[in-house]
């Protein structure tokens, strides 16, 4: 089939290589348009971008999906489909009727769970034991459509989402890849998702990533696994924002205050409202990350020094 590939960040990649090298024609590629990102506000092109330029691929980048000059463009494109993988843009019903055979998209969930922005944070979040992917056709309500294939994932207990999403990203590009195959031979139909089950998974915002000690230790531990890598966890200490990595929960330590430090030979604790958790990485402002031992040989905490409010 010819294809019009709809993706913009790393995690759109394995996908759009597999079909690069399949019997598939990728015509196009959509992306996102150029951002301005990093401390120094470099404007950078996507990675799927970057994958296209690679192989020659013409790249759309429209500042909205029902732009007139791009929908123009797909027409005279004609493609039979569009596979999507974390576009990251609301595709309006005139550029959904275009392709014949629909745009088809990779979600990282087993719909109907965690339909949303941020399926892979959320399953962590809630303390899922098996998440996975699955192919939808793209209708116009969220993450609704009908599905025509899944794959599953176990999560670790160590799993941070990016972990599980890079996992999830290739067993997900062979899933999407079958998915096409099949369309194409006309031998997979998709099935309507069941009204049952259905979860919401809201993008996750820096104030949402937050860390709030008062919590019990599993739920922070999640917590912070879930926002890993982004949006990235945090807390405060003296008054200033201190960026956190993954913590490990201690249950057979004694327990602290919620954010109270106790800082040990090996290692540094945290209070929490169940037993601690013992710190891994830091990051304090304008400073490389390191592990907490160092930062707390450094800054010294005192009884009266916590994290958070």
């Amino acid at each position: 089939m010819k294809l019009v590939f709809a993706g913009t960040p790393e995690a759109a990649v394995p996908s759009l290589r597999a079909l690069l090298g399949s019997a598939h024609e990728v015509a196009a590629v959509v992306t996102r348009p150029d951002a301005a990102s990093g401390r120094g506000r470099k404007v950078s092109v996507s990675p799927v971008a970057e994958v296209a330029a690679e192989a020659g691929v013409e790249t759309l980048k429209p500042a909205k999906a029902d732009d007139p000059e791009f929908l123009d463009r797909l027409r005279a494109i004609a493609p039979d489909c569009c596979p999507v993988v974390a576009y990251g843009a609301l595709l309006r019903q005139e550029a959904l009727d275009i392709p014949p055979r629909g745009w088809v998209n990779l979600h990282f969930s087993l719909l109907p769970a965690w339909r949303g922005a941020a399926p892979v944070q959320h399953a962590i979040l809630h303390g899922d034991d098996v998440t996975g992917a699955a192919t939808f056709e793209i209708e116009r309500g969220l993450d609704s459509g009908p599905v025509y294939g899944m794959v599953t994932e176990t999560i670790g207990p160590r799993d941070t989402s990016g972990d599980l999403l890079e996992r999830l990203a290739h067993s997900g590009s062979e899933l999407l890849l079958r998915t096409l195959n099949g369309i194409e031979s006309g031998t997979l139909a998709a099935r309507p998702q069941t009204a049952e089950g259905v979860s919401l998974a809201p993008k996750l915002t820096p104030a949402d990533a937050e860390t709030d000690f008062t919590a019990p230790a599993m739920r922070v531990d999640r917590a912070i696994r879930a926002c890993t890598p982004a949006p990235g966890a945090w807390s405060t200490f003296r008054g200033t924002r201190i960026k956190l990595g993954p913590v490990t929960p201690v249950p057979d330590a004694p327990q602290l205050p919620p954010g109270r430090l106790d800082v040990g030979k090996g290692r540094v604790l945290a209070g929490t409202a169940t037993h601690p958790v013992e710190l891994g990485e830091v990051q304090p402002q304008g400073k490389r990350r390191m592990p907490a031992l160092d930062w707390a040989r450094g800054v010294r905490p005192t009884g009266d020094d916590r994290l958070g409010g």
